[in-house]
């Protein structure tokens, strides 16, 4: 393929002198059944990197093995220098906050109660919240826009408000990095726009961010893309390098094209 993204190597030996999250050879199996098969990705401070591919091929279940919550059946996640099931799962959720895709919370908890629960990994099994916990929910809010309905109920609220308090909850623990599964599904385009503009302002105060999307064209405002197929990374690169036509073709069908608009791709369907 022409301008084809590199793979990344395997890593560094030694993680310490990369401060990112990174998978090295990371393979996972579920009933003997290989679901991702030799992954290598780092995630770096400071950055937006969008995970694409098909459904079925393991975006959601590297998610969950970089955010800890999954073991690997072969090769490792790294924090920093740490190998991340050597962690606490407290230490894991200060550092790193998962959003899934249906977050599921009782309908009598309102909106800052329920951002405070990503507090949790601060308080320890017994530990009350307090100042330090008020303020950092506060800041999740804010940063999110949702203080107006700090009092309300979550089932009031729309789903783009619900959307942006669930992050906040992920933002309470202040996180170094932020993965997100398919944040802007059953989002209209008016919402899907002020969510990435979010994203895009955390990642300007240097969190990581790894986003699982189907849309190709939100990927093109990542700073890099990974491109996902059949359990494996197919190519890594910045969204020009991976979002050409003979990579998405091969996957969607020859109906896509890709025509570059002020040095970005776009992607569209048909001539």
């Amino acid at each position: 393929m022409t301008g084809e993204a590199q793979l990344p190597s395997p890593g560094p030996a030694d993680g310490a002198l990369h401060p990112g999250l990174w998978a090295r050879g990371l393979s996972f199996s579920y009933r003997n059944q290989a679901v991702l098969r030799e992954v290598s990705l780092e995630l770096r401070p400071g950055e937006w990197l969008a995970l694409l591919g098909p459904n079925g091929v393991g975006k959601s279940t590297l998610l969950r093995l970089m955010a800890g919550l999954l073991r690997p059946t072969a090769g490792e996640v790294r924090l920093g220098g740490e190998r991340l099931e050597r962690l606490s799962s407290w230490t894991r959720g200060q550092q790193i906050a998962f959003l899934p895709q249906n977050g599921g919370y009782p309908e009598d908890l309102t909106v800052e109660e329920v951002v405070l629960l990503g507090r949790t990994p601060h308080l320890g099994l017994l530990g009350r919240a307090g100042k330090a916990d008020a303020e950092a929910a506060d800041w999740a809010m804010t940063q999110t826009q949702v203080t107006e309905f700090r009092h309300r109920l979550l089932p009031t609220l729309s789903g783009g408000e619900r959307q942006r308090v669930l992050l906040a909850r992920a933002l309470a623990a202040r996180p170094r990095f932020l993965l997100l599964d398919e944040p802007t599904n059953h989002l209209d385009l008016h919402h899907q726009a002020e969510f990435i503009c979010l994203l895009a302002g955390l990642r300007a105060q240097g969190m990581g961010i790894l986003t699982v999307l189907h849309d190709p064209n939100l990927a093109r405002l990542a700073d890099r893309v990974a491109f996902m197929q059949e359990g494996r990374l197919m190519a890594l690169g910045t969204p020009l390098e991976v979002l050409q036509e003979p990579l998405l073709q091969s996957v969607y069908g020859d109906w896509v094209r890709v025509h570059e608009v002020d040095g970005q791709p776009v992607v569209l369907l048909g001539g």
